[in-house]
């Protein structure tokens, strides 16, 4: 059987949210939350699995993929904004309960979601998702003194993160030759 992956938008907050749609909705919802720095692309191949035994719902996160990408004196780009905008997200799609796959940027949301409504939770599928200041580990102190003073010198030094080249290495590093399709990074 051919799963249909349909490709949606849903406006939260006067935010378009782009997502990705698949199974029947009468069953159990699954909610995938991407990391940095990919999008909802990154379960395409995921999500027709998942939809056999559930209604699989993959959001691209604010900033990140098809949905919107206000600037940031509109925007504070903080785990607590998206995870409002997720909140908001689930609630125009009448949401009620689901489950949770949460991937890098996505755990702090979350696990987030979690915490604020349990009840809502009826499992966790956790893949490289920290939850803890001490799992940010050595290379993290550096960019923490830029979050907590986030002024153009520094920054500046972390603009080569967003460069193509950079998140096209991040899905390349490591793997052989002609194994990773193009179409699975920026």
């Amino acid at each position: 059987m051919i799963t249909i992956i349909q490709y949606k938008t849903v406006n939260v907050d006067g935010l378009d949210v782009f997502y990705r749609e698949a199974g029947d909705p009468s069953k159990p919802a699954f909610v995938l939350l991407h990391g940095f720095p990919s999008s909802s692309s990154m379960f395409r191949n995921l999500m027709p699995l998942l939809a056999r035994d559930f209604h699989v719902l993959a959001p691209d996160l604010i900033g990140f993929g098809n949905s919107a990408a206000p600037s940031r004196e509109s925007f504070e780009y903080t785990f607590e904004n998206l995870t409002k905008n997720v909140a908001g997200f689930l609630a125009a799609l009448k949401v009620d309960q689901y489950f949770l796959y949460v991937f890098d940027y996505g755990a702090p949301i979350g696990f987030r979601l979690a915490m604020r409504q349990p009840e809502r939770v009826l499992g966790i599928v956790s893949q490289n998702g920290n939850i803890y200041q001490e799992g940010l580990g050595p290379k993290w102190a550096e960019r923490a003194k830029y979050w907590a003073n986030p002024t153009p010198e520094p920054r500046a030094q972390y603009e080569s993160a967003f460069a193509p080249e950079t998140i096209k290495g991040q899905y390349l590093t490591g793997e052989k030759p002609g194994t990773v399709g193009p179409d699975g990074f920026p």
